[in-house]
């Protein structure tokens, strides 16, 4: 990449730094602690809103976990109707599905009821509500909505996405096999519910993806330029809970405070990221979920400490106070972030994270390469800007082959 385009990159992400400075940061008003999600109707009903589109999944429903909140929401006399066809990667079709609903039944607001891929479907499920002329793909990228949505209530069922006060939202197009991300201050959330006893069922392997999810989301915050005070004490709060808490949760799921401490963390780290961005994890991970529907939490579980090693002495400061903040000794800066990194990789082959993706096709290497770079470039603070060489190097460090 040419000295020029690196530069830039770094003005462009100066200039929309301190546009940040002018928006509204103010956290979401927030329900907390086991049993939280039955004190949500009071709140629906006193902000007036009459009936309400729940939007979640398949797997859930058939769980039962909604149950507990319509039994709440029935009780409060407030109407719903409930969207559950939302798919791991939410697509176009799944977000034009849910605005029907919301539009054919009258609905005033939105809960949004599950992990990040419901989450994301009814963020942009609202977007398309308030601008019916605007289709979702004219939605990708930033500041495209700016518009004020429903009434919207999050209730997060894993500790991973930080959606819940995140204005971000993900949407795949199955066409294309992209996933392009969308990012607004009218998708972050005004109230949220993190609730323990949602997560408790959650399979291990669960808990382990979303839990690292959570962790690069704080960490790629944490070791980007985009920064402020706020955001590295978010980041570091969510490193330091995470690091305590996730296998204690993978191991115990049942686990009632160690489920409270990671919905904790996921919350702090999307704090972090929403306002401080991510990098180079997040652009390789979305576009391997568009390309082979790999999980979100598990892509960046795995791409992770690959990105940390590869960014080499840029960001051993950073790592190195995180090594600290968790507790990891070493004998000088670059050796405590070494050390730091190394433990991310451990924390991985503890919960039988694998260490690459048999998905990947060499001929697909290029597309997934090009499309990182465009999602990364010029809009992602990263400590190193990378060019096509040094991100092919890194997607291709990821192939394992099949055994």
């Amino acid at each position: 990449m040419l000295l020029a385009e690196k530069a830039f990159c770094r003005v462009y992400q100066k200039v929309f730094f301190i546009f940040e400075c002018f928006l509204d940061w103010s956290e979401p008003q927030l329900l907390t602690g086991p049993g939280a999600v039955r004190k949500l109707p009071a709140l629906v009903k006193e902000k007036g809103v009459k009936k309400v589109l729940i939007v979640t999944d398949k797997g859930l429903t058939s769980l039962g976990l909604p149950n507990g909140l319509m039994e709440e929401l029935d009780k409060a006399g407030i109407g719903y109707v409930v969207y559950d066809g939302v798919q791991p990667n939410p697509s176009v079709d799944n977000i034009e599905e849910a605005r029907r609903m919301y539009v054919d039944n009258m609905c005033e607001g939105i809960i949004a009821f599950g992990g990040g891929s419901p989450m994301d479907c009814a963020k942009l499920a609202g977007a398309r509500v308030v601008k019916p002329n605007q289709p979702v793909l004219k939605m990708r990228g930033v500041m495209k909505i700016l518009k004020k949505l429903p009434p919207f209530f999050a209730v997060p069922t894993t500790a991973g996405t930080g959606s819940e006060t995140t204005l971000a939202a993900v949407v795949s197009n199955p066409q294309t096999h992209e996933k392009n991300s969308c990012n607004d201050p009218s998708l972050r959330p005004k109230y949220a519910v993190l609730d323990p006893e949602l997560t408790i069922g959650l399979p291990p392997h669960i808990t382990s993806t979303t839990g690292l999810d959570a962790l690069t989301h704080a960490i790629e915050a944490y070791i980007g330029k985009s920064n402020v005070r706020s955001t590295r004490e978010y980041a570091e709060k969510a490193t330091k809970l995470i690091f305590e808490n996730l296998e204690m949760a993978y191991k115990d799921g049942k686990n009632i405070e160690a489920r409270n401490q990671m919905l904790l963390a996921s919350y702090y780290a999307g704090m972090a990221f929403t306002r401080a961005y991510v990098g180079y994890v997040h652009a390789i991970a979305h576009n391997l979920g568009g390309q082979y529907g790999i999980p979100h939490g598990l892509a960046n579980a795995v791409i992770l400490p690959v990105v940390l090693e590869a960014y080499g002495s840029a960001v051993y400061p950073q790592l190195a106070k995180l090594a600290d903040i968790v507790g990891i000794t070493g004998s000088s800066i670059a050796d405590k972030a070494q050390k730091f990194i190394a433990e991310i990789y451990a924390m991985n082959d503890r919960m039988s994270i694998p260490k690459g993706f048999t998905q990947i096709k060499e001929e697909d290497i290029p597309t997934i390469v090009a499309r990182a770079l465009k999602e990364g470039n010029p809009l992602y603070p990263v400590p190193v800007i990378w060019d096509k060489t040094q991100m092919t190097a890194v997607v291709r460090s990821l192939m394992l082959n099949e055994e």
